[in-house]
């Protein structure tokens, strides 16, 4: 899978390109922007983009009015087909937002529903009751995602809804050429729904990549066989930031121990999960750290550790943008044009000792030394061997282990290294050692 060789971009494109926050009806061209964008991309070595929604809504993207179109603020079908095109030049793939759990008050269903009432052909598109009313007095009653009646949630029991989703999604697979789907709030998706989706995108394109929206649980109940291909590791999310707020570099070794540890208990040893520093829901990773030298060592654990690494735009030069109560405009704001400096630099070694290692798409994981302040771990296949070094800490620190090699090269530098007499990490450090 093609996917798991990749290191990903998010975009938020309504934010991305500076839309109108509520849809104006007028059409204007700005997603021409993210093509613009190719060589930074190519640059920092990203290989695949995931555009959250593109597609005409209401507002925010996720209240989706029309599957058809892409949203008239970022302007049309042909608009955004050329920047797919430019971006499958430049060696990158594109996954689309699939936001199938509900859609807008405006999607054109829905508006017939409320013309029509009880006349309507769609009425069972939704989850409806004609014996009560809606916050918005339609004269019915209908769910809304997690009580939110702005998102009506659709009835995914629906054949007609099950039809219309796939005709839509083989459009985007025409017209774009798309490679692959993020499914908004997986964990609510009906199991037989995603089931027949996996069916339906693997007959219309080879390694068609589906990875899901979970946030907590058990993430084998979606990923598997004839389900996901992957899935966001919200699990570890968490823990990356907080071990190196606490200093405490044991609570996100523990996860990843649990996750895909040497133990026959480990939970998702062989599956590769999409893993993340920010996104477009949470505050931005250079606002949340508290000491700023920790920045370059958390994506170096981001790209060290097992899973998919995902980039959020404007985060590799350290954008900062706190969430605050009622509003994500602080994470999703429009850049005039990217910016290059030191991070960037370094999250571009990172994505290429990424993407050319074995070890560090498909190893497994096992500890090697931790302490509060420092951990280094191994990632092993059958034909490579990587150590993934950290210290956190304001103070040298050197490490005596057991390496099973008296040399190796570092991924990220390409500068040699010898084990005898201890490893030394200096302060505010990461290394990927490739042992001979």
């Amino acid at each position: 899978m093609w996917a798991y060789q990749s290191v990903f971009y998010q975009i938020y494109p309504l934010g991305f390109c500076g839309a109108p926050k509520t849809n104006d009806g007028v059409t204007e061209p700005r997603i021409k922007k993210a093509g613009a964008w190719a060589p930074h991309l190519k640059k920092l070595g990203v290989n695949a983009v995931y555009f959250s929604p593109v597609f005409q809504s209401d507002s925010h993207g996720y209240d989706t009015r029309d599957f058809r179109q892409v949203d008239c603020r970022l302007g049309g079908n042909k608009d955004f087909a050329a920047v797919c095109r430019r971006l499958h030049r430049n060696g990158i793939r594109v996954v689309l937002d699939g936001v199938f759990n509900h859609v807008g008050r405006g999607f054109w269903a829905f508006e017939d529903v409320r013309q029509k009432k009880w006349d309507s052909p769609y009425k069972d598109w939704f989850h409806i009751s004609f014996d009560g009313n809606s916050p918005y007095d339609d004269g019915f009653w209908y769910e809304g995602w997690e009580g939110h009646y702005e998102l009506v949630k659709l009835n995914l029991q629906n054949e007609a809804v099950v039809q219309h989703i796939f005709d839509c999604i083989r459009g985007w697979v025409e017209e774009f050429e798309i490679d692959g789907l993020r499914l908004d709030v997986a964990y609510l998706l009906d199991q037989n729904f995603i089931r027949r989706l996996r069916a339906f995108c693997d007959s219309l394109k080879p390694d068609f990549f589906l990875v899901g929206e979970l946030m907590h649980g058990d993430y084998n109940q979606f990923v598997g066989d004839g389900l996901l291909d992957s899935c966001t590791n919200y699990e570890c999310y968490k823990g990356l930031y907080s071990s190196f707020n606490s200093m405490n570099l044991f609570e996100i070794t523990h996860s990843l121990l649990r996750q895909f540890g040497p133990e026959n208990w480990t939970l998702y040893k062989g599956k590769h999960l999409l893993c993340f520093v920010d996104n477009h829901d949470v505050s931005r990773i250079a606002s949340t750290l508290t000491n700023p030298a920790h920045l370059p060592l958390i994506y170096a654990l981001l790209f060290g550790m097992p899973g998919i690494p995902c980039v959020y735009y404007g985060s590799e030069w350290g954008a900062e943008g706190l969430k605050t109560p009622g509003s994500d405009d602080n994470l999703r704001p429009g850049f005039e044009k990217p910016e290059w400096n030191g991070l960037c630099k370094w999250i571009a070694k990172l994505a290429k000792a990424h993407r050319e290692s074995d070890a560090l798409i498909n190893g497994d994981f096992s500890t090697v030394v931790l302490t509060n302040k420092q951990v280094i771990f191994q990632r092993r296949t059958e034909k490579e061997r990587v150590l993934v070094a950290i210290n956190a800490d304001s103070e040298p620190y050197t490490a005596h282990f057991d390496a099973q090699a008296g040399c190796a090269v570092d991924l990220i530098t390409g500068a040699p290294h010898d084990f005898g007499g201890g490893s030394e990490l200096p302060p505010y450090s990461a290394f990927f050692w490739k042992t001979e």
